[in-house]
């Protein structure tokens, strides 16, 4: 269907100009008459939107023609769609802005369905925009004509087709609006070639309404208040802490809760920094692969207080066994998260910055009633847990390289300022344990939906929106080889990006699965990139064919001068091959489908765990 936004401006709609200052539309003069693309580059423009990752194609040939004669808004050439999807989720989460993606009709917009799915897991907000074929071919298969919206309408917060060149400009800005607000998310625009060919006139800002779309932000105060006197009462809680904290950007606010409290904090995979590692409350990262202290933290609490947080199945392992004697206060800003996996006793739908200001002042209120509660045994159990059951990796069996202990000296030659993007696999859960996050936005990786290939197009929309931070690409070998080809847009676009392939020759975390569940049958796992393989590619060769700088590790003394000459190389993106052994393991783990309180410490270790 064709969307016509209509009525009142949004907040977005009444977006600044480029300049960032209020502009209000007039009727003192005649508005500028330019083709449905313009209006794109212009929409864009207004909101502030300064980067933009695509690939043309012959439905968006109107828009790349309008492209190249502005210079607002900077377009880097992918060399893949995927690449485009990936580079505008590192862009906004390592920024704090809506990632921007462009590609045209039928594959071209199929290529995005990856990244698309990857955002909405993560509720990253990017603006996916489509080229489509001529209104009046649709329906008719016309060639490289594919039902996007219909595609991608599960996994968008919302879809928009665009058939007439006058709806573009408040379409544009209502689905800037929608994917950077409330829980944000993937928004989809595909506007057709005759749309974008047409004339129009252009105002701004456009009247647009979004009937039925009012995000809640403002807690009940009554709910707030039931939480406060839980906290206040219990003498087990545990702050769960989500990845809606860095969203809502509450890692402040989470400082302030969590020192007036007292309670421990873990944050999950996707919460990494928003609580610092230094600080003495942090267990780590609870689930299937965090630390013990911080697993069995949740599980014999008798309060859980979720902050953008769902309850994944990576962290509570078998749902009916989790937690069992706890109280769950939920807050979230989509009510459709709260009791969805597990019962909330206060449930909270609001922004976690709000949310969490407002709990402190009625936290406060209460302990001044009742006093604070004594956690002095619950700590001490804790601090037991942490002393015992330290992270660390023991040396490997076969002299190769442990791969821990590389990513380890990334964070820690490379210090909290930078940013830490990770593919998917045993690589991604070594860069969530071993380096040392100080600050949100400094870890990204794809959470929800596990998406080998993210970690380099991510590197590099990362990098483009931070441009004075280094920004590393921690990596499989497997992961690596699905979108490597965008180290040749990194090259040409100076993005010097740093890449850690972490080389064990085997898509690892399978290969860990066989060894543990299925008698060590690793069948199809092996990759021959490795050690005394035939290294089918040669990772050194690809680096230096692509204009980066590539280096080669094998041994223990060569690791830190590696890492040295990377983060001194800025002229190119940097490609370093650490040859690691490939029967490491991820320690600690849940076994899937098990109770937490099964926790192994490592294979054939785990601890003792029971009721008092």
């Amino acid at each position: 269907m064709t969307t016509e936004p209509r009525a009142v401006p949004t907040s977005a709609a009444r977006a600044a100009g480029a300049d960032g200052s209020p502009r209000k539309s007039t009727n003192s003069h005649r508005p500028d008459l330019i083709t449905g693309s313009a209006a794109i580059l212009r929409s864009l423009a207004h909101l502030g939107v300064k980067d933009v990752f695509g690939i043309p194609g012959g439905a968006v040939i109107p828009f790349y023609d309008e492209l190249m004669a502005q210079d607002a808004i900077r377009h880097i050439l992918v060399r893949h769609e995927q690449g485009a999807g990936h580079a505008a989720e590192g862009y906004a989460s390592a920024g704090r802005r809506v990632g921007v993606a462009i590609a045209t009709s039928g594959p071209g917009a199929t290529n995005l369905v990856t990244a698309i799915a990857d955002a909405h897991m993560d509720s990253v907000p990017t603006l996916f925009i489509t080229g489509q074929v001529f209104s009046t071919s649709m329906g008719t298969d016309a060639f490289q004509e594919a039902d996007i919206v219909g595609i991608t309408m599960p996994i968008t917060k919302h879809s928009f087709l665009v058939k007439r060149a006058e709806d573009i400009p408040a379409t544009i800005a209502a689905a800037y609006h929608i994917a950077s607000t409330g829980r944000p998310g993937p928004v989809l625009v595909d506007i057709t070639k005759d749309a974008q060919q047409n004339l129009m006139e252009f105002s701004w800002p456009p009247v647009v309404d979004l009937p039925g779309y009012r995000p809640v932000t403002k807690a009940h105060g009554k709910q707030v208040h039931a939480a406060a006197r839980l906290l206040a009462e219990a003498s087990r809680p545990v702050l769960y802490v989500g990845g809606g904290v860095v969203r809502a950007e509450a890692s402040d606010e989470l400082a302030v809760l969590a020192e007036a409290t007292g309670a421990p904090v873990v944050t999950t995979l996707m919460a990494r920094g928003a609580f610092p590692d230094s600080n003495k409350q942090h267990l780590g990262m609870p689930g299937m692969h965090g630390t013990v202290a911080a697993v069995l933290a949740l599980q014999d609490a008798d309060l859980i207080v979720s902050l953008g947080a769902r309850f994944d199945d990576r962290v509570t392992g078998k749902v009916s066994e989790f937690a069992p004697h706890a109280k769950i206060v939920h807050v979230d800003v989509d009510p459709a998260e709260i009791s969805k996996i597990r019962h909330a006793d206060v449930p909270i739908v609001g922004d976690a910055k709000d949310v969490i200001a407002d709990l402190i002042s009625a936290y406060e209120h209460e302990v001044a009633t009742v006093g604070k509660p004594d956690l002095s045994d619950w700590w001490a159990k804790l601090d037991g847990l942490r002393t015992q059951f330290p992270l660390g990796y023991a040396p490997t069996s076969d002299g190769l390289l442990a791969p821990e202990g590389i990513i380890q000296r990334i964070g820690e030659l490379t210090g909290p300022e930078g940013v830490y993007v990770a593919g998917v696999g045993q690589h991604q859960m070594w860069t969530a344990q071993f380096i040392k996050y100080e600050r949100p936005n400094a870890f990204l990786n794809s959470g929800g939906a596990g998406t080998m290939g993210y970690a380099v197009p991510a590197a590099m929309g990362a990098k483009v929106s931070q441009p004075d931070r280094v920004v590393w690409a921690i990596d499989g070998d497997g992961c690596f080889q699905m979108t490597n080809q965008e180290l040749a847009t990194c090259t040409i676009n100076d993005i010097p990006i740093k890449v850690a392939i972490i080389n064990n020759s085997s898509l690892g975390m399978v290969r860990q699965w066989q060894t543990l569940f299925y008698d060590g049958r690793h069948s199809f796992t092996d990759l021959d990139t490795g050690h005394e393989t035939r290294m089918i590619p040669d990772f050194l060769k690809l680096a230096e064919a692509y204009g980066a700088l590539g280096i080669r590790v094998t041994k223990e003394e060569e690791i830190d001068d590696a890492i040295k000459l990377a983060l001194e190389t800025n002229d190119r993106p940097v490609v370093i091959d650490f040859i690691v052994s490939r029967d490491a393991m991820v320690w600690p783990m849940v076994p899937q489908g098990v109770s937490n309180s099964n926790v192994q410490y490592a294979k054939d270790h785990a601890p003792t765990w029971g009721e008092e």
